[in-house]
Order: C-alpha cells, then sequence, then structure tokens
C-alpha cells in the first residue's frame, strides 16, 4: 500500500519530476578563434577538442548544466579571409594556445523535452553559461620576434585564468532508450586580447590588438539519461 501511494503522487506531480532527470555526456568535434590573427570567420573548426558535461533537467523546458571543456585553438594569417592579414608580414603570422575551461549555465528547450515520450523527443535549445578559462599568455610584447612567429620553445609564459561568457545553440533528440544525440555550436565571448599571445598595438607586426578574442566549439554529443523514478518509467 505503502509502494502504491508513493507511485500514485509520482504520477499526480509528472512535471516535478522531471527535475529528477540527470544526464551525463561527451562531446567531440571541432574548435576556432576569433581575434587579430588568421581567420575573422566565427565558425570555422580547424582544431579537434572536446568535453565531458552533467545536466540537470529541472522542467521539461530548463536544464541546468556543468561543462569541463578541453579546446585547442589556433590561428595563421597564410589562412586568412582578408588580403590585409595575408599580406601584412612574411612569413605569416602564427600561433597556438590551448585553454581549459569550466562553465555552469542554463540550457532553455524551445520544446518540452522527454526522453520517455514518442512526440516530445527532441528539440531545439538555447545554452547560455558563465565560465572560467585558463590559457597560456605570453609575459611581455616585446618578447614576440620580429618575423612575427610565436614560438613556445623561445618565449616565456604565464598560465593566466579569466572569465567568458559561452552562448550556444543546439539541436538535441533520442536515439534509443536512455541514449540521446545533440548538434551544438558554443561561442565565447572573452574580457580578453591575448588569447593569440598578442596583446595591444604592435606596430612592426602590424597586429591591431584593439578588440577581445573569441573561441567557438562546435561538435556532436552522445549523451546518457539516468535518475527517472521507476514508478514514472512505468507509466509511460
Amino acid at each position: 500500500m505503502k509502494s502504491w501511494i508513493i507511485c500514485v503522487l509520482f504520477i499526480s506531480f509528472s512535471p516535478i519530476l522531471m527535475s529528477q532527470i540527470y544526464e551525463i555526456g561527451f562531446s567531440v568535434g571541432g574548435t576556432n578563434y576569433v581575434g587579430d590573427i588568421g581567420s575573422t570567420r566565427y565558425i570555422q573548426p580547424n582544431q579537434l577538442a572536446g568535453n565531458v558535461f552533467f545536466k540537470y533537467n529541472y522542467n521539461p523546458r530548463i536544464a541546468f548544466k556543468g561543462t569541463y571543456s578541453y579546446l585547442p585553438i589556433k590561428g595563421d594569417d597564410a589562412t586568412a579571409d582578408t588580403p590585409f592579414r595575408i599580406n601584412r608580414n612574411t612569413p605569416a603570422i602564427s600561433f597556438s594556445n590551448t585553454i581549459h575551461e569550466l562553465a555552469l549555465g542554463m540550457e532553455f528547450n524551445f520544446y518540452e523535452y522527454n526522453t520517455s515520450s514518442r512526440t516530445k523527443n527532441w528539440t531545439p535549445y538555447l545554452l547560455i553559461e558563465l565560465a572560467a578559462f585558463n590559457y597560456d599568455a605570453i609575459e611581455k610584447e616585446e618578447d614576440l620576434n620580429r618575423n612575427g612567429q610565436i614560438d613556445a620553445d623561445e618565449y616565456q609564459y604565464d598560465r593566466k585564468t579569466r572569465i567568458a561568457i559561452p552562448i550556444g545553440v543546439g539541436f538535441k533528440s533520442i536515439l534509443s532508450g536512455p541514449i540521446a544525440f545533440a548538434l551544438e555550436t558554443k561561442i565565447r565571448y572573452t574580457f580578453e586580447d591575448d588569447l593569440d599571445k598578442v596583446a595591444g598595438n604592435n606596430r612592426d607586426l602590424k597586429i591591431e590588438g584593439n578588440s577581445n578574442d573569441w573561441y567557438v566549439f562546435t561538435g556532436v554529443s552522445l549523451i546518457y539519461t539516468f535518475g527517472r523514478p521507476s514508478c514514472y518509467a512505468r507509466r509511460n
């Protein structure tokens, strides 16, 4: 009798029970950087990257998400999409960096999302987060050499941790049972101008250095859903 009463309560408050669904998963994809070196296109992955995440589904429309991301980035004026950057130096300026990021945020589903439903098992979504990211920054601007090539073996770096604001869009859908997938692009606005290891205005290198840098991840996720109360699962 006690178990039956508990199950009836679970069924009666099924929208609330949606908040007891958890998700874990990982993403694989590519990163790109937008700043003072290389291409200015916001979605142009050129480095393999990935992340792991945990989500708490508060209700069918809102989920809270925590993510750790490993995000290498690089830029090269030789592959830039503007003549100015391609021609401003010989050889072309290039760099590489590695970002480690921890982010917390909220995911908003356009439609109600329920992994046990046959009609509510997919949705596009929006994502907004606050992230702390760690990366290599060159210690002194004058450490850059004359031809603009930044060589990690020659210069001294300082690991910096700063704040970024990630905003993303995606689409998710059930694959089978508790397994789902998602496609997502997430762009980060930073308050820094040295992800490319160039800061300020260096006239010798003809680097603008007058706007903050961005970095972007685009990838596919595999997701496992768990934590649903058993009597609610039987109802569906």
